[in-house]
Parts: structure tokens; sequence; C-alpha cells
């Protein structure tokens, strides 16, 4: 598979949730090319997944 395939198997599994997965090959398809736009889509998704709002668990 190239980078992009890769790059597009992980769009799919971000649409469907399943994130990790997602991050997974974006890493792959970030490996086969650097300049990849998987770079960005998986920089975006760690902030979603690494966000933290300290007022929710502080009410």
């Amino acid at each position: 598979m190239k980078s992009e395939d890769y790059y597009e198997t992980g769009n799919r599994f971000r649409r469907e949730g399943n994130w990790q997965e997602a991050i997974n090959n974006y890493t792959i398809a970030i490996s086969l090319d650097p300049d990849s736009p998987a770079v960005e889509a998986k920089r975006m998704l760690e902030d979603i997944l690494n966000y933290y709002n300290k007022d929710m668990y502080n009410p």
C-alpha cells in the first residue's frame, strides 16, 4: 500500500470513531511519506484526544 492508501484508511477509521486505528494508519502514512496530509490529520486527532477541560471535572 502507498502512503495515500494508509491516509484514506485512517480517514475511514476516524469517521467510524476508531481513533486509535486512525492514528496507527496516519503514522504508517507519515513513515512512508513525511509530507503526507496525514501529518496534519494525525496532529488534529491527537489534539482532540488530548483535550482536557478542567472545568468539566471540577464543577
